[in-house]
């Protein structure tokens, strides 16, 4: 076993996440595709592999717990985070990943195609002016710093008793509160190897 997938291997168990040594592989297989279109394309600031395993794998895969839809949307999911992370620990959930740049969509197609995820489906669009078939069970972010901006943003898009999932650093839990949003709850996230705080504002639509 290689230092990468150790370090996965190690993260996955120190957080207690049920991701199997299959999975795991084609998690190192996209970190190895992240690694190489990285190079021409910028995807990420984090250029070094043990760092990404730490800062996009095992940080995407710590909201796994709280999934538990039939269809989600990854808003600014750039080189696809944590979209794709999501599609392959969670082969039963249909995953569509939105980004306006379009290198890194193509970079996620790529991606789709190499890893065969016929549960990823991959949109360029700005994501005010998406416009799919049907709205989705759940909506997650990384990117956005606001969560009044996210939520208004993508308010047509997310289905009736459906959730939002704000990924934040600090926990936001003032900022909800100011926002008046009742139905919401936030809750820490352990991430293996990193000491800083990682949180995940939950918050129902009705």
């Amino acid at each position: 076993m290689n230092a990468l997938a150790e370090k996965l291997a190690l993260g996955v168990a120190e957080m207690g996440l049920p991701v199997s040594a299959e999975k795991q592989s084609l998690l190192l297989r996209y970190l190895a595709l992240l690694e190489k279109w990285n190079k021409v394309y910028n995807l990420t600031a984090v250029r070094k592999p043990m760092d990404m395993v730490t800062l996009h794998l095992l940080d995407s895969l710590s909201v796994l717990p709280y999934i538990n839809s039939k269809n989600l949307l990854d808003v600014g999911s750039g080189g696809g985070l944590p979209g794709v992370v999501l599609a392959i620990c969670l082969p039963e959930l249909q995953v569509t990943t939105i980004d306006t740049v379009q290198k890194k969509a193509i970079f996620v197609r790529q991606v789709k195609g190499e890893l065969g995820l016929d549960n990823l489906t991959v949109v360029h669009a700005r994501v005010e002016r998406f416009e799919p078939e049907q709205a989705y069970d759940a909506i997650i972010s990384r990117a956005f710093s606001e969560v009044d901006v996210f939520m208004a943003l993508t308010q047509h898009l997310l289905a009736e008793g459906g959730q939002w999932f704000a990924m934040k650093g600090v926990s936001p839990q003032e900022e909800l509160a100011h926002l008046g949003l009742k139905q919401s709850a936030v809750y820490p996230l352990t991430v293996s190897g990193l000491e800083a705080e990682r949180h995940l504002a939950v918050i129902e639509k009705f």
